[in-house]
Order: structure tokens, then sequence, then C-alpha cells
């Protein structure tokens, strides 16, 4: 299948992440999967609950200054470390009231359950976003080739991690789309990442290093110091 790469220029859209997004957006009453990766999962939960309530379910990892760092409002939240077996029962009654749920590793959702978690979504117009797979999730997300940048020589200070996230699903989602981000970027926000020349590349100590001549040399070793 033909993958859509995002080029990034400045006015294309509103949002780096509606670039993978169908229609440019989260849509409400939809669910999406992050792929296993927690800060695309905070990015897509402060772009969706930007203006309204939110709340986790079965993310005890989930700490207070990510959530606010993603643009989360912490008094608007509500988390459930460990909803127990009645989890499918705690998902409901959020998705009745809450505009967004985040939602960690529960266990198989049954396909009637799956079923009446999606009613419950179209008819409350709430979002599920999912740390991982979700059955009947409209957008799968995924991240790849993902690398922290801004240590050089050895030493430094890691400035943002330069990911390629690259979307699929169902309906609008079908057609696959990929976008090159900085997740989270230098200001700690989502950007767009323009492709690196080659000399940035080796010059930030974690790509091949090229010596005289051209020659490949060894990546340099990474110290602790202090």
């Amino acid at each position: 299948m033909a993958i859509e790469r995002a080029s990034g220029v400045a006015g294309e859209t509103a949002s780096p992440l509606g670039s993978v997004l169908p229609g440019g957006r989260i849509r409400p009453g939809t669910a999406i999967s992050a792929g296993g990766d927690l800060p695309l999962l905070l990015a897509l939960a402060g772009e969706a609950a930007s203006s309204g309530g939110w709340a986790a379910v079965g993310l005890p990892q989930l700490g207070a200054l990510a959530a606010s760092d993603a643009g989360l409002e912490l008094s608007a939240g509500l988390v459930v470390d460990e909803p127990g077996r009645a989890w499918t029962q705690v998902l409901a009654v959020l998705l009745e009231t809450v505009p967004v749920v985040l939602v960690g590793p529960l266990g198989p959702a049954p396909d009637r359950v799956a079923r009446r978690l999606a009613a419950i979504m179209r008819r409350s117009g709430s979002v599920l976003l999912s740390a991982t797979s979700w059955p009947g999730a409209e957008v799968r997300l995924t991240v790849g080739r993902a690398r922290w940048e801004g240590v050089s020589g050895g030493h430094g200070l890691l400035r943002g991690r330069r990911v390629t996230v690259t979307s699929s699903g169902r309906g609008a989602a079908a057609a696959s789309r990929s976008a090159d981000l900085w997740l989270p970027g230098p200001t700690g926000s989502v950007a767009f990442a323009p492709a690196p020349a080659p000399e940035a590349a080796d010059a930030d100590g974690v790509g091949p290093v090229r010596g005289a001549g051209g020659a490949m040399s060894p990546r340099p070793v990474l110290r602790v110091v202090g």
C-alpha cells in the first residue's frame, strides 16, 4: 500500500499529528491506538483534551509532570491506576462522562464488549486513546526510526526525539500516512522534523562519523561526566 508522506510545509496542516490522522484531526466517537509509545499517547491526549476533561485507566506509569508537559490540565484529570477485573465497566462509565480516555494494556476485550464500548463512544462523542492495540480502532499509529538527538562527542544534553510516525486503519484512515516528527521536540511539544543533512546526523554523536578521506569511523563512546 502506498504511503503518503507529510512534507512539513508551514501552514500545510494545523497540527503535526494531524498530518497522519484522517481529516487532520481526532474525530469524536472514535478509538486510536498509539502502538505502545507513551510519548505519542500523551501527545494525542494533549491534542484531544485541549479544552476538556480526561481520564487515564490502567496507566500507573503515567506521571503528573509528563501529563502536564503534554498539555493535559491536571485539575481536569481522573486517574484509575488499577481498575481491577471490572475494568470494562469502569471504562464504560468513563466513556459516558469524560471526553478523552487514555487506556493502558488492560487485557483482551471480548467482541461484544468492544462493540458496546464503541456504541458508547459514538453516542457520547468521547475519544478512546489506547497505549496498545484496541479492537475496532479507527486509526492505528506506530513509531519507527526513533532516535534521541543532542549528544555530541559523548556528552551534552538530549534536545529531542526524532521519530517517524505511520498511520493505518479503517475507512477514511485506510490510506497509510507517514510523517517525520519531533516527539518530543526541543521545546517539549510535537513539531515537524525536517530530514537532517548527512553532516548533521554525523555531528550529533548518534550516527556514524566519517574520518579523513570519507572513511567510516566507529561511533563515539558515551562518557558519564560528574
